[in-house]
């Protein structure tokens, strides 16, 4: 019963209420602290790696030691692997993934290199293939550089095989690698040999040797959002069958119109090493049309035509390749430019003509003409499955070819192989070209690793939505203790 004198007390009400009113505002906010290193992985958007080139030399000495008067061997190129200055080998085509929350990344790139040596008895004692080169880094800052190893034992004689060997350890020391996006680059990444890469390099070199630094530039892309379903298609009148000859219906005995089509070819691997190297320091520009293909120019598309009868072509492709280089002041020694290759074939031999023009490093200047600028065997060419193609057929520099480049090369000079691939019929297709990606920024002079990338804030709705939630959290609170004191 009430005591007198004092207002009754009101019957107690149980505290699960205002428990209740701060539960849910407590539970989204730790489900929002959890949110944030774990968003990269959820988010179907993540970026994933399409494209890029890695540039790096392996060791300046192991290639002095393999070309020079000891081993006396030699180095390839395979898989589209090119060379820059002459020293340093470029692959392309990365393909990988990235988790921009926590800079992990991994990418492969396309092409490998093959070094051989010490010839005894036809076969070389010294034999090592590096190929699809991948460079990983994890969250915690660590990295490294695998590859594709086969490699000739010294003592057994015996060629071993690896998957992704771990050659060496890359320091990315105080690079962040944090949300980014677009084009991430990586240059003068300082490289260690491990030793796994020790046992690769037949123990040339021991664990721990410094080898060259590498520079890398990688395509971030987020995955394409899922396709919508197609509208149910609306019924169409069937037209009537034409009696129209066609490209894929055209008699064997009427010439094709070639109106696709790809034309690679790389001039010559030492121009290329000429242009960019250490003494005329210089670079090219591809344009209307020509890409970069790393080992090679693509020209296109064709125009043109082909008659399978008399085996007779005459395609002319399309863009410019301009080299320049052996600068002083506002002059350039070299501007030569090549534009607009052709092909054609009379019986069994095949001409290239390109319209040449600029100056050649002998001071010779000349207007934009065509000029025959090598031969090659037209019996190469071959149909099939629709497609007119060739592969790194050989190329030999003409006389009129050798005036063009100043005479830097004697007429019958062996120049890089041509491949050309032109569609017959609407299916059929050109390979696709070797994806470089953006060119990387200018390594600076020093050997730091430096990075450059486009950085993004994935973190700023959640941080509005955690403000947003911590409001409704004190609202609600504040609230719950009015009505208690209230009551």
């Amino acid at each position: 019963m009430p005591v007198p004198g004092r207002p009754p007390v009101p019957p107690r009400r149980p505290a699960g209420r205002l428990r209740t009113a701060l539960a849910l505002p407590l539970a989204l906010l730790l489900a929002l602290a959890w949110l944030p290193d774990r968003a990269a992985a959820a988010d179907p958007g993540t970026p994933a790696v399409s494209g890029g080139r890695l540039d790096w030399g392996v060791k300046q000495s192991f290639l002095s030691y393999v070309t020079g008067p000891i081993a006396q061997g030699t180095w390839t190129l395979t898989g589209g692997a090119a060379t820059v200055g002459g020293s340093v080998f470029r692959f392309h085509s990365a393909t990988g993934s990235y988790d921009p929350a926590t800079g992990a990344l991994s990418a492969a790139f396309q092409g490998g290199v093959r070094f051989t040596g010490h010839r005894e008895n036809g076969a070389d004692a010294l034999d090592l293939t590096v190929s699809r080169p991948t460079v990983r880094t994890t969250a915690n800052g660590g990295a490294a550089l695998y590859a594709d190893v086969s490699s000739k034992s010294r003592e057994s004689g015996r060629t071993t095989s690896t998957s992704q060997a771990r050659l060496a350890d890359l320091s990315l020391t105080g690079v962040p690698l944090e949300n980014a996006t677009g084009t991430l680059t990586l240059s003068n990444v300082p490289a260690t040999l491990t030793s796994a890469g020790a046992a690769a390099f037949g123990g040339f070199y021991p664990a721990g040797t410094a080898l060259d630094p590498l520079t890398f530039s990688v395509t971030l892309k987020a995955p394409a959002a899922a396709p919508s379903p197609p509208p149910a298609p609306s019924p169409t009148p069937t037209p009537p069958a034409s009696t129209a000859p066609s490209a894929a219906t055209t008699p064997a005995t009427t010439a094709t119109v070639l109106d696709r089509g790809a034309l690679d070819w790389g001039v010559r691997r030492t121009f290329r090493d000429y242009v960019t190297g250490s003494v005329a320091r210089g670079s090219w520009q591809p344009a209307d049309g020509a890409a970069d293909g790393g080992a090679f120019f693509r020209w296109t598309p064709a125009r043109g035509t082909w008659n399978p009868a008399t085996r007779t072509l005459d395609a002319t492709f399309t863009g410019t390749v301009r080299f320049t280089g052996l600068r002083e002041g506002s002059t350039l020694g070299l501007d030569l430019t090549l534009a607009d290759p052709r092909l054609t074939t009379t019986g069994p031999e095949g001409h290239l003509t390109v319209t040449v023009s600029g100056r050649t490093p002998d001071g010779t200047t000349r207007a934009p003409a065509p000029v025959e600028i090598a031969t090659f065997d037209a019996s190469a060419l071959t149909a099939e499955n629709g497609l007119l193609s060739a592969t790194d057929l050989p190329l030999t520099l003409t006389p009129t070819g050798a005036n063009a480049f100043g005479h830097l090369y004697p007429a019958g000079t062996a120049l890089d192989p041509l491949t050309v691939h032109l569609p017959l019929t609407p299916t059929a297709t050109v390979p696709p070209l070797p994806d470089l990606g953006p060119a990387p920024s200018p390594s600076p002079a020093d050997t730091t690793p430096t990075a450059a990338a486009t950085p993004s804030s994935p973190s700023a709705p959640i941080t509005a939505l955690a403000l947003l939630l911590t409001a409704a959290a004190a609202t609600t609170t504040t609230v719950a203790i009015r009505r208690r004191r209230k009551r």
